[in-house]
């Protein structure tokens, strides 16, 4: 299993996460089982946030931890907070709100700190100054060690980073085989078609060029959870190649859909976000596997893209 060093160099990790959005679905039970079946995958990564299932989530990740008898420290364990939902729907990054919200965290998850903390797409209501001093707190308390952001663009990136003392070490966005804007307007510099358009600031180029992780969330959908591509009749020539190239390698489709992102040389960290154990164990397959540059182009290009 390959590995990442989380902001170039802070911690090292598994290249490959397991995220418990949809882990409020699950019994205790259930959920331990998929725990172990990250581990015995050489998984070691866990991603939530504290609004997937209204915080359910966690409370089922936490009572599997302890179910499983599996020791807090085997895991880097992350979460996200700035979402608020219910009826006072709206993104908050108030100093007392992210304090609260790495509180409940820690108590859903019966954990006494968090590997990393990310606040949960941009508020643009956000006060720096407010962040900065909630960042501090928590890090002097113990509770947060490492710090990044979920969906911000680059300018959003920095204009938080000078304020809070903490390197910002991650950025969550979404990327998958079928999702490619983020290297799409790279290669068409210059022309005025659609995939010359940029959405989001240059964003991979510069978290290289600042040494952040890029995670890379649903790396197995279409569109914005439109549904998945691996298996869909809607993209046979993609699946087909899939096939041969799982072949070729022993292996399967969601490994080398994962291969491909991990072939990027950015060394962005997969978010799976399946609880099923068989398709976890066949994603985490994919840190096996090291496609040729020609293969990953062919990836590309059977997802429907070209070269200009």
């Amino acid at each position: 299993m390959l590995q990442r060093k989380i902001g170039s160099s802070y911690w090292e990790t598994s290249a490959i996460a397991l995220g418990i959005m949809r882990m409020s679905a699950l019994t205790s039970s259930k959920a331990a089982a998929v725990l172990e079946t990250a581990l015995e995958s050489d998984i070691n990564f866990i991603d939530s946030a504290d609004m997937y299932g209204d915080g359910k989530s966690e409370l089922i990740f936490g009572a599997a931890l302890k179910e499983a008898n599996i020791s807090r420290d085997k895991f880097f364990i992350q979460s996200k907070g700035g979402i608020v939902t219910g009826d006072d729907k709206r993104y908050d990054f108030s100093k007392q709100h992210l304090l609260d919200s790495v509180d409940g965290i820690l108590d859903r998850m019966g954990i006494d700190y968090l590997d990393s903390y990310l606040l949960h797409r941009p508020d643009p209501l956000m006060e720096p100054e407010e962040i900065a001093e909630a960042f501090d707190l928590l890090q002097a308390s113990g509770k947060v060690r490492h710090f990044g952001v979920s969906n911000f663009n680059p300018e959003q990136f920095q204009l938080l980073q000078s304020y809070v003392d903490q390197k910002l070490l991650i950025n969550q966005l979404q990327f998958s085989i079928m999702h490619t804007g983020m290297i799409d307007y790279g290669m068409h510099t210059n022309m005025t078609d659609t995939r010359s358009f940029d959405h989001d600031g240059g964003v991979l180029e510069f978290s290289r060029r600042k040494g952040v992780t890029i995670q890379a969330w649903s790396p197995f959908q279409y569109g914005f959870f439109e549904g998945v591509f691996v298996d869909n009749d809607k993209f046979p020539e993609l699946n087909e190649l899939l096939d041969k190239l799982a072949k070729k390698y022993e292996t399967n489709k969601n490994a080398i859909a994962t291969a491909w992102i991990l072939r990027h040389p950015a060394n962005m960290q997969v978010i799976l976000g399946t609880m099923n154990p068989t398709r976890i164990k066949e994603s985490a397959a994919g840190g096996d596997v090291t496609l040729t540059k020609q293969e990953w182009y062919d990836v590309y290009f059977a997802a429907g893209n070209d070269l200009p």
